[in-house]
């Protein structure tokens, strides 16, 4: 398993542009639709079935994609190296490692290396990126009360 991002090239943000409001279109028009959903492919009338969690997941794929910006899919029950988890929170390997030591993302030891489960540095970035908005609309309170804003 590799947590690389696919970046996408110039054709691929356009293409992704193209597709990500057909695809956000379906899902807001179909929100009350079943768990699966019925894609035919045009040049070859092939009809795939798709979980909507996928096309849901593809359209978050689509977003970030059509902005420029890599992708990588990790499943929420992989182990990640301590390098790989610092890359997929853009921080450095020493300062997961203080993360991890100071008990903020659970992991496991396999011999004398840390072994970091998506789920829970995801679940770390969900909180930690929570904190931040709520810090940033205390910073805008406050700055709006002192007649800054």
């Amino acid at each position: 398993m590799t947590v690389a991002p696919v970046r996408p090239n110039s054709r691929d943000a356009v293409a992704a542009r193209g597709a990500l409001p057909q695809v956000r279109g379906y899902l807001r028009r179909h929100h009350e639709s079943p768990a699966q959903i019925d894609i035919v492919v045009e040049e070859t009338r092939e009809a795939l079935v798709l979980p909507r969690a996928a096309v849901e997941l593809l359209a978050t794929i689509l977003a970030h994609m059509a902005a420029g910006r890599g992708v990588s899919v990790v499943p929420a029950h992989a182990e990640l190296t301590t390098q790989e988890a610092a890359d997929l929170l853009n921080v450095s390997r020493p300062y997961l490692i203080g993360l991890l030591d100071a008990g903020e993302i659970q992991y496991r030891l396999v011999g004398t290396h840390r072994r970091v489960r998506a789920e829970s540095l995801m679940d770390y970035k969900r909180k930690d990126d929570q904190r931040r908005r709520e810090a940033a609309d205390a910073l805008s309170a406050m700055t709006r009360e002192l007649g800054f804003g």
